[in-house]
């Protein structure tokens, strides 16, 4: 056979079936869910795929082949980020609209939201700046959370609650330290962390950890800079990869373990696929440093992140570090427009970059504001983006794009500790990968971006079933 495609599996400890024991139990059919801009369905259940024995298929045939036995890594999760613009929309919703957003993400019925990111400190999307403790308290003794109670800490315990207890995951990322311990003493446009200011730095972190579990919500781990090579408009502090190794070596990590949080996945780089292989190879090259570090975390905003070598660069990462997890920290689409919130480029443009990155060795995903309004913020410096889902306060109507969809189709299938594997397509107008859940249900991803429908084959074990994939659509098939 010239061409295999393979299916990536999660087995639980308790099912440990090969391909063809998979078979032998009788399975002929599988489930299958679209979203389709075509026909405008969403999640949407559809006529089951019927398995028929294919021993050989032809050389023209469309085909995505199958084989659980390969597998590979397993998948912590995926969610969003709650911001403070996220937090403070949500509290402008009416209450039986909050309780259907909490569902939609994180219920039973929702599209099975894990995994949760937030801001230390501000970032751009807050309404303002700010920090945890006063001007030039360098012992930290005015540290407290206040400023969060209001809506972030609300938001971030109501998700909580929704979540299975097991699979809840809860990281925070900085965007600045304070004005006073950076060069520029300014939390905005760049800067740098002065060194004098290294140690009390990482006893920040400890800091923070501290008054979130104090509030029963778990910290599982932390990057140790939002997008550390950009010198932005808002809150923005850059570090070589020579100075992220130098304080997660001597100040962070230590610090960390020492206040018994060694436990805590530290994540590096948190920044985009371009970079991301040099800054893993120089900051984790002393085991030493390596040793604190938990993950490599990366986002998409690189100039052509539709390039397939950038995706390249993730499994190159991947394959020096076996054992580091990578983790998708962020991304969002650029440059809001409230007339385009129903164009299914949205939903295309993550279903293209989580299917690539799944691919190549990505074990966690995180989309950025899981909630933004009919302005595309709030933002306290006009960087106005696409979410999920929009919340337009003229008309208070809930508006679900092709993001929340697309995410959907791999996220509501896909579960906390599935298994990758191998997956391929013999024709370029098909993307594809797949997992095998604890519980020994195989989901098929397969997703078709251009404008010509195309019927194909799910191959697996000598079976196949004929499925369509209309123009612009995505399917996961359950078997």
């Amino acid at each position: 056979m010239k061409k295999t495609i393979v299916l990536f599996v999660a087995l639980s400890l308790a099912v440990n079936l090969s391909a063809q024991n998979y078979w032998n139990k009788g399975m002929k059919e599988g489930r299958v869910i679209m979203t389709s801009a075509k026909s405008h369905e969403k999640l949407t259940r559809k006529a089951n795929a019927v398995f028929k024995d294919l021993p050989q298929p032809k050389e023209t045939d469309v085909c995505i082949f199958v084989d659980p036995d390969f597998k590979y890594q397993k998948l912590i999760g995926i969610g969003g980020a709650i911001t403070d613009a996220s937090a403070e929309v949500f509290a402008k919703i009416p209450e039986a609209k909050q309780k259907e957003f909490i569902e939609s993400y994180y219920g039973k019925s929702g599209i099975g939201y894990n995994l949760i990111r937030t801001n230390m400190n501000s970032c751009d999307f807050s309404s303002d700046s700010y920090t945890y403790v006063d001007d030039q308290d360098q012992s930290l003794s005015s540290f407290n959370v206040r400023h969060d109670e209001k809506y972030k800490i609300p938001l971030i315990q109501l998700a909580q609650k929704a979540i299975d207890p097991k699979d809840f995951k809860f990281y925070f990322s900085p965007w600045s330290p304070p004005a006073w311990m950076k060069s520029n003493n300014d939390m905005l446009k760049g800067g740098k962390l002065l060194e004098k200011y290294y140690q009390t730095w990482a006893n920040y972190y400890v800091k923070f950890i501290q008054a979130y579990e104090k509030r029963n919500i778990p910290v599982w781990g932390l990057t140790i800079q939002n997008e550390p090579m950009a010198t932005q408009t808002w809150e923005s502090c850059l570090y070589t990869a020579d100075e992220e190794a130098k304080f997660l070596k001597e100040n962070l990590g230590p610090t960390l373990w020492t206040n018994h949080y060694k436990d805590k996945k530290v994540i590096i780089w948190d920044h985009n696929r371009d970079l991301m292989f040099q800054r893993a190879t120089t900051t984790l090259q002393d085991p030493e440093t390596a040793k604190y570090a938990s993950g490599i975390g990366y986002h998409w905003y690189e100039t052509w992140h539709n390039n397939s070598q950038l995706f390249d660069n993730v499994s190159e990462t991947s394959r020096a570090f076996p054992d580091k997890f990578l983790i998708f920290t962020e991304g969002c689409k650029e440059n809001f427009d409230f007339s385009k919130i129903y164009d299914v480029s949205l939903g295309e443009l993550y279903g293209r970059n989580m299917i690539n990155d799944f691919n190549k060795g990505t074990s966690a995903w995180t989309d950025w504001n899981i909630l933004l309004d009919e302005r595309g913020g709030p933002n306290h410096v006009g960087n106005f983006c696409f979410a999920p889902v929009i919340y337009d306060s003229r008309t208070q109507e809930l508006h679900y794009t092709y993001e929340y969809y697309y995410i959907g189709q791999i996220s509501k299938y896909v579960k906390p500790n599935a298994q990758r594997i191998g997956t391929s397509t013999n024709n370029d107008s098909l993307l594809t990968t797949s997992f095998l859940n604890e519980n020994g249900e195989i989901a098929v991803i397969v997703m078709n971006e251009k404008n010509a429908d195309t019927d194909f084959y799910l191959w697996i074990e000598g079976k196949a079933a004929k499925l369509a994939a209309p123009a612009h659509s995505i399917q996961t098939i359950i078997l």
